[in-house]
């Protein structure tokens, strides 16, 4: 065990965190980021942000029980897909059909029920294929962003705050000492802080401009679900206006 290395840690870890109690009692000064690193940042706290709300809402609209979000969540985790689910209009189109044909498909009731319970059916049909193009075109891409790239960012973003205190915690120590060999120890130090947070500056910087590719994947992944949603709600009409046809022509 390198007994020298976890006591430079140790070290490190103390100085970080004495660091950061004198900066939250203002007994410290803080180092202030670059203004457009710190832009760049409030833009990638606000896409995490929304990113999350918008993906949330987005499950809700296509399955608002929260239940049954939960169970097709945890099964998707232990298969790696998530189950086939009858939705509403499929149980209530089964439902009709089955009454149509005890009433008799030859009577006007069951006809009809039996005509209802088909439409109910291709609209089951289109919410799933509405769901499982949302999932893979709208849903998908903004997780794997989320569990990615920004991921990706807020790891960096971290490193940023550690480099960022050691700059700080030498700069303090450095104001603090007195006689001369310590000085010179100390402002070694400063530097290579500084040089550390600089590197780690300009990777942070780096990984938060990529943030524009992102939205621009995002507005194609919108204009995809609105497409889709779009093609959904088309279909629902046409099954609808063709039902209102033939019920009209039952009933003449």
């Amino acid at each position: 065990m390198d007994f020298k290395k976890l006591a430079s840690e140790a070290g490190t870890l103390f100085n970080r965190a004495k660091q950061f109690t004198e900066e939250i009692l203002g007994q410290a000064e803080k180092t202030e980021l670059d203004p457009q690193l710190d832009a760049l940042l409030a833009k990638a706290d606000k896409t995490k942000q929304w990113t999350e709300k918008i993906l949330r809402q987005t499950e809700s609209v296509l399955q608002p029980n929260p239940n049954v979000r939960l169970e097709e969540f945890l099964y998707e985790k232990v298969q790696g897909r998530k189950p086939t689910r009858l939705v509403e209009n499929d149980v209530l189109g089964q439902s009709m059909i089955d009454a149509g044909n005890e009433f008799g498909s030859g009577t006007a009731y069951g006809s009809t029920l039996i005509r209802c319970g088909q439409t109910q059916q291709k609209l089951g049909q289109a919410q799933r294929d509405f769901i499982q193009s949302t999932a893979n075109n709208f849903l998908h891409p903004f997780n794997s962003f989320l569990e990615g790239d920004m991921k990706t960012i807020q790891k960096e973003r971290k490193i940023l705050d550690m480099k960022r205190l050691d700059l700080d915690a030498a700069k303090t120590k450095l104001k603090k000492v007195k006689s001369m060999p310590s000085k010179d120890t100390a402002e070694i130090e400063l530097r290579m802080a500084q040089s550390e947070f600089d590197k780690q500056s300009e990777v942070t910087k780096l990984l938060l401009e990529g943030l524009n590719s992102a939205h621009a994947h995002h507005l194609r992944c919108l204009h995809d679900f609105i497409e889709s949603e779009m093609t959904y709600y088309a279909q629902c009409n046409l099954y609808m206006g063709d039902l209102q046809r033939q019920l009209g022509r039952l009933a003449d």
